[in-house]
C-alpha cells in the first residue's frame, strides 16, 4: 500500500532545484556550458534539446511523497508520521557507533556479545532519558560534565573532599534528572527511558 502526501515546502524546494536544472540545460542545449549530467537534456544522436515533456510531469509531481508500507490496518496519519520519525532511528545508531563505542565488537561467545549489546543498549536509553529531561545532546552533556571532577583526600583520619564549582546550567541540568528520577514510574520521564529501549 502506498498512501501520498503533498507539502507546501517540499514542493517549493523541489521547484526551485527544477528550475536551476532547467536554467543549466537551456545554457547546455545553446551551447553555453558543456553538457553534463542534466535529466532535461535530451539527446537524440548529435541533437540537444530540453526535455519539455520531463520538466511538465516533473513540475506537476513537485511536492508530491510516496510512503510505502505493509501494515494496512493503520491510518496513513499514522505511517507518513512514522517515516518522519526515522531521524530518531538514525541518530540512535550513530550515538551507538560512536558514542556508545558499540562497534567494534571484540568478543567472540555468543554470551560476552549479548552482554556487550545490552550495555550498550541500556546506555542508549539512558542517553535519551537524559536528553528528553535536560534538552541537551548526549555529546554535549558527556563533553561538559567530564571537565568537573570530585577528588577525596585521606590524611590520616581525615578525609578532605575537593570539587570544581559546577555552573548555574550544569547545577539546573543535574537537578532536573534528579527530580525526574524520583519521580514514580508512570511519569512521563520513565516512558521515555522504557521507548529508547525499543
Amino acid at each position: 500500500m502506498i498512501y501520498y502526501q503533498y507539502r507546501h515546502d517540499r514542493a517549493r524546494r523541489t521547484l526551485r532545484g527544477i528550475d536551476e536544472q532547467v536554467a543549466k540545460a537551456e545554457k547546455a542545449v545553446a551551447g553555453k556550458v558543456s553538457v553534463k549530467r542534466n535529466r532535461f537534456i535530451k539527446l537524440t544522436g548529435a541533437n540537444k534539446s530540453v526535455n519539455r515533456d520531463l520538466e511538465a510531469k516533473a513540475r506537476a509531481l513537485a511536492g508530491i511523497k510516496g510512503y510505502t508500507t505493509n501494515l494496512t490496518s493503520q491510518t496513513a496519519e499514522f505511517i507518513i508520521g512514522a517515516y518522519h520519525q526515522l531521524w530518531r532511528i538514525e541518530k540512535s545508531f550513530r550515538m551507538s557507533k560512536h558514542d556508545l563505542q558499540a562497534r567494534p565488537i571484540y568478543h567472540h561467545k555468543r554470551e560476552s556479545i549479548e552482554a556487550h549489546l545490552s550495555i550498550v543498549f541500556a546506555a542508549l536509553a539512558v542517553s535519551h532519558w537524559i536528553e528528553h529531561q535536560t534538552g541537551w545532546s548526549i555529546k554535549k552533556f558527556v563533553q561538559t560534565l567530564r571537565r568537573y571532577r570530585t577528588v577525596t583526600i585521606r590524611a590520616g583520619n581525615h578525609t578532605l573532599t575537593a570539587a570544581d564549582p559546577l555552573p548555574a546550567d550544569i547545577q539546573k541540568a543535574l537537578a532536573t534528572i534528579t527530580t525526574a528520577a524520583e519521580t514514580p514510574s508512570d511519569s512521563g520521564g520513565s516512558a521515555t527511558a522504557a521507548e529508547g529501549t525499543h
